[in-house]
Formats: C-alpha cells, structure tokens, sequence
C-alpha cells in the first residue's frame, strides 16, 4: 500500500483509474477523473467555509454521489467525518452533532420527512446545493495517525459511543477486505450498506476506490431497484444481508443477474442450505462472511475454499495483523493495529472497552475451533438486531422513561419471522396509557428499528437480589407460546 492517507488514496484514483467510471448515481456519471476534480473542488469549498485541520462535520444524508464527494472532500481540507444514521429522529441526531462539535452539518433536505435541526451557530449544508462545487481545488496535509472519522455507535449504556478511527487503520484494513472479498479492478459494485455504516463506507467507498471498482449508490434499501440496476448496469460486487439474497434467488427466473460475481454477507446464523442456493442457483463465484465491528472494523472473515457450512456457521478467522482470543467467561476479545484509538472525549469507557494488554472486548460471546475459525454464539451486551441494525434497551429504555406514564420499562429483543428480532417492552405504568398510543409516541422519538412492536404491562418488574431486572424472566414471558 503505498498510501500513508485516505485523500492521498483518493486524489490518486485519477491518476491509477482515469476514464473508468468510478460512481453512477441516476443520471450522473462520474469517471474516476471527475470524481478527484469534485473533491479536491469540495476540500475548497469547506476550506473557504472555515474547516480547518481536525475540525469535525456531520453528513447526516443518504446513499448518493453527494455523499462520497462531501466525505472525501472533507478529509481532503483536514477535516474529521461525523457520519450520522439516517434512520435517527432529530433528538437523537442532535446529540450526536452536539457532542462532536461538529462546524457544519449536511443533510439531503426532504429525505424520509426528516427535520435537521442543528445547535445554534452550527449552519446546516443542503448537500444537493451548490455548496460542494463552490470552492476552488485545495488540499491540506494529512498524516496516517490523524483521526480520519467518528462513526457513533451504541453501547450497553444506551448512549452513543463515537469510535476515533486514523487514516492508516483504515487503508490497511480496507485493502486487505478487497482481497478477502475479491473486489476487482473494473468491478461494478452496488452498496445497499448505509454510508454511515462503516460497512457502506470503509468496506463500500474507500475499498473502491483502493481497488478501482465503479460505486453505484443505493440510498434505501428496495428489491425492486436493487434488480433493477443489477440487470442495468451489469452489478458484478453486491453485498447485502441475508435477506438480499433470498430476494435474488425469488426473482432470478424474471430477471438478468447474470453479471454477479462476488458476494458479501453475514449474520448471527445464516443457514447452511441458503449459501448452498446461492452458489449453485445464482451466478456468484465467491461468498464471503466476516464478523466486525465500529470499534476494529472487520476482525474475521471467510477465506475463498471454505466450506458451505464453514461460510455458515462460522465468520472465518482473523484478518492479517489481528489476533482473535476467548475470554474465560466466552467473550470475543480483538488485539490489533486495527483497533480503535479510543472513544470520544470518554476514557473511561476507552479503558473498559480495551484493557491494558490491548485486547478489546467486544460484548459477544464466541468459540475459536482448532482451525482459528470464531463462531458467534451469543451477545454478552443486552443488544438485538433489527433487520440488521444494532438496537440497545438500555437506550431505548431511556427513551420511554421519558414519557409521563411510564414509572418503570425493561425491554428485550424477541424472535420475528421478517426482521429476525423485534423490540417488546415491559411497562409498569404511572398513569393510564395504551400500547398503541405507547408504540406510536415512541415513532416520533426514536428511529423504527428501535421502536418497539409490543408492549405487556406488568405490575412490577422482576427484580434480583441487587435490584437489577431480571430479563431472563423477560424473555420466557417475551417468546412466542
């Protein structure tokens, strides 16, 4: 890797790649060449608005060229990216932004109905404004061990995290994922994974543009679009969650999905037989899964040659430079270059989350077999996945707390056929209320996939000893009979 920094991997692409498309969003085409003129042009226009080195900004938008080009732009002026969920309501996002100190916040106005409000003095940047093409070309000296970005995660406190990831972190990482998941050269590469998501961001637009793949940016999640634009513009990279691909082996009798090459997904438990489908019903050559996460990005993956059931049941083993160990109470622990620099302006929670040998506990719970080979087989933080999306009940709690009839809450994840699990709240109530009025208040305070879609009311919590909710008991009340 011949780059020490992400604007220098960037403004080079022009040079290594040219005339190849590098992002197709609708009707704009961008070649490789144009998209570096953009942001060394955008580096400008945040330079002029008063970005200096370290200085941070939020994008708080969807998937789009905007997107990149801001981004990109960005850290080429010196600045520190804040990527903001898409799918937060306003108060959530606020905290966010207050807490970075961002100097500016980008928004795609109209996007899903959302609001952006902004602390005082903090102005807020239409990206789909002229703004990104108002500056003049400008680049500002970057180290490797600068913070490069803040992408805010949740802990078991309820209260987001911001992880401090450095540019040589990043570009090492990201090079070797293009390897592990055989991203090409010339590859056209569809990224339903949100840009906020390191997913989206590090493993979809920096590895691109480390391995000169054309992005086509998907800004919400639909079958319909995603085959679309595969059958289109011959999709040949296209990673997604299981349920992706149960939606491709649906449709690939009406459709063209010829040109699909590589896949990347991952999950808890992915059955065995789905990845049998995939490689002999679907066109895709290569199927990658991994485990990862904000604070070390991607720490394990499946390595080409593994088995259906090892691609499965396991999420591979370490990446180059990682070391992966069990701790004595099952906990996954991560030591390596790739592990972050520490939490945002909390050492606390940095010096909880990395103990003084370096190893980072991840709250999962996991089994390494003989071969180095880590299963997942549980979360040892109080966490569920909602389609994909980490929702904490300690957060969620905090939110319905807030309400007036609520005296006392604890809320579990529990199974659901679509979106693997779902949010149920237990209410002790202060005063009358429903759990319609209950679910569609807490519509307007947090993001859907945290809300949750049942409540049970209950007299009293079940306490221990210590005076902790026992949830355990929760979760027997909480499955399906």
């Amino acid at each position: 890797m011949s780059w020490e920094t992400i604007p220098r991997m960037v403004l080079s692409a022009g040079d290594r790649f040219g005339d190849a498309e590098a992002v197709v969003d609708g009707p704009l085409r961008l070649t490789f060449t144009q998209l570096v003129e953009r942001v060394r042009v955008a580096a400008g226009a945040f330079a002029s608005a008063g970005v200096g080195k370290g200085d941070r900004v939020a994008v708080w938008a969807p998937n789009s060229a905007e997107w990149i080009i801001a981004a990109f732009g960005l850290l080429t002026a010196g600045g520190v990216l804040v990527p903001v969920n898409t799918r937060f309501k306003a108060e959530e996002a606020g905290d966010i932004i207050r807490r970075s100190e961002a100097k500016a916040v980008l928004v795609q106005k109209g996007f899903l109905g959302q609001d952006y409000p902004a602390p005082p003095g903090v102005p807020v940047i239409d990206l789909k404004s002229d703004f990104l093409s108002s500056g003049s070309p400008f680049e500002r000296e970057v180290r490797g061990e600068d913070i490069a970005d803040i992408v805010f995660t949740s802990g078991t406190t309820g209260r987001p995290k911001g992880v401090l990831m450095n540019h040589t972190q990043t570009l090492r990482l990201y090079a070797e994922w293009c390897d592990l998941a055989d991203l090409r050269r010339g590859d056209r590469y569809l990224i339903v994974n949100p840009f906020f998501h390191t997913f989206g961001y590090k493993a979809g637009c920096v590895a691109s543009l480390i391995r000169g793949a054309t992005i086509l940016p998907v800004p919400v999640f639909d079958v319909g679009t995603v085959l679309d634009l595969v059958e289109r513009e011959r999709v040949t990279m296209l990673p997604g969650p299981p349920t992706l691909y149960h939606s491709l082996l649906e449709a690939q009798g009406d459709r063209d999905l010829s040109s699909l090459r590589a896949a990347v997904t991952g999950a808890a438990d992915i059955p065995v037989e789905l990845i049998r489908r995939v490689r002999e019903e679907l066109p895709f050559q290569s199927i990658m899964t991994g485990y990862g996460l904000t604070e070390a990005g991607t720490a394990t993956a499946s390595r080409p040659g593994d088995s259906f059931t090892d691609i499965a049941t396991t999420v591979g083993r370490p990446c180059d430079g990682v070391e992966v160990s069990i701790a004595g109470d099952g906990e996954v622990l991560v030591r390596g270059y790739s592990v972050m620099q520490g939490y945002l302006d909390d050492p606390a929670a940095t010096a909880e989350a990395i103990d003084p040998d370096g190893w980072l506990h991840t709250g999962d719970l996991g089994t390494l077999d003989e071969r180095g080979y880590l299963r997942i087989v549980g979360r040892k933080k109080d966490m569920f996945i909602v389609g994909g999306f980490n929702a904490y009940p300690a957060e969620i709690e905090g939110f319905l707390l807030e309400h007036p009839a609520v005296a006392q809450v604890a809320v579990i994840g529990v199974p659901d056929e679509r979106l693997g699990q779902v949010g149920k709240a237990f209410v002790v109530p202060r005063s009358p209320v429903s759990a319609d009025d209950l679910i569609a208040w807490s519509r307007t305070r947090m993001a859907g996939f945290k809300v949750p879609r049942s409540v049970e009311f209950l007299d009293e919590l079940p306490l221990n000893s210590t005076g902790k909710v026992m949830k355990d008991q929760l979760a027997d009340r909480g499955s399906p009979s």
